[in-house]
C-alpha cells in the first residue's frame, strides 16, 4: 500500500453501489495511521454484506503493510448503525470531538479505532 490512497468499489450489474476510501497518515515515529475518509453503501443495497466485505479487503490491505499499526474513523455521534457496525468488525470506541463536521448536526464527531497486528 506504500501509504498511497486506497479506494475500493463495489459494484451491481455495472451500477456503483458501494464505496471505501482510506488514506495513510504518517506519524512522528516513522509508521502510519490508515484514515476512513468514507464508507457507504447505496441504501437498497445494504445489509447484503457489501460495506463488510469492502472494509475486509481494506483492513487485509492495511494488516500487509508493516507500517501501519491502527485503523482509524470518524462517525457523527448520533449514527448508532455506523458505530455499531465499525465495532462488529472490532474497532472501539474513543474520543469525541466537539464541531468535527461543520455543516451537519449535531457537529461532533467520534473516533473509532482497530489496532493492526504485524
Amino acid at each position: 500500500m506504500a501509504c498511497g490512497e486506497l479506494t475500493q468499489l463495489a459494484f451491481h450489474n455495472d451500477i456503483l453501489v458501494g464505496a471505501i476510501a482510506t488514506r495513510c497518515e504518517k506519524q512522528p515515529n516513522g509508521k502510519a495511521k490508515a484514515y476512513i475518509a468514507t464508507l457507504g453503501v447505496l441504501a437498497p443495497y445494504r445489509s447484503l454484506g457489501i460495506g463488510s466485505k469492502l472494509l475486509a479487503r481494506t483492513l487485509a490491505a492495511c494488516a500487509h503493510d508493516p507500517n501501519i499499526e491502527e485503523v482509524f474513523v470518524h462517525v457523527q455521534v448520533d449514527n448508532d448503525e455506523a458505530i455499531r457496525f465499525y465495532q462488529r468488525h472490532g474497532f472501539q470506541l474513543g474520543e469525541t470531538v466537539k464541531d468535527y463536521y461543520k455543516k451537519l448536526s449535531p457537529p461532533d464527531a467520534v473516533i473509532l479505532t482497530k489496532k493492526l497486528t504485524s
